[in-house]
Formats: structure tokens, C-alpha cells, sequence
């Protein structure tokens, strides 16, 4: 997973629900930035599990 793209796709969701003409589009993209946000955090949380395993096996 790049988290590069993500932070960029969140990034961008919360630009265009600021920019929004309806608030259904606003609603949408504010949605859109909270998926990315889930992803980002999942997969961060997912790696200090992993590093604290290893640590732990050491």
C-alpha cells in the first residue's frame, strides 16, 4: 500500500468537499476523506504491531 497516495486521495477528498456547490457533494467527499483517513490509520496501526513483535522476538 502507498501511503503516499492515500494522504494525497485524502488530501484531495477534503479540497473538493470544501469547494462543494450541494452539500451532498460536500457530504461525499468529507466521506471519501474519512475512508482514506481509516486506511492511513489502519495500516499505521498495522505496522507498529508488526515492529513491536519484532522487537519483542529479539
Amino acid at each position: 500500500m502507498d501511503l503516499n497516495y492515500l494522504f494525497y486521495r485524502q488530501q484531495m477528498s477534503l479540497l473538493r468537499a470544501r469547494c462543494a456547490s450541494s452539500p451532498e457533494s460536500r457530504a461525499a467527499h468529507e466521506g471519501l476523506a474519512r475512508g482514506y483517513t481509516e486506511q492511513i490509520l489502519a495500516y499505521r496501526n498495522h505496522n507498529r504491531r508488526l515492529i513491536l513483535a519484532e522487537r519483542e522476538n529479539a
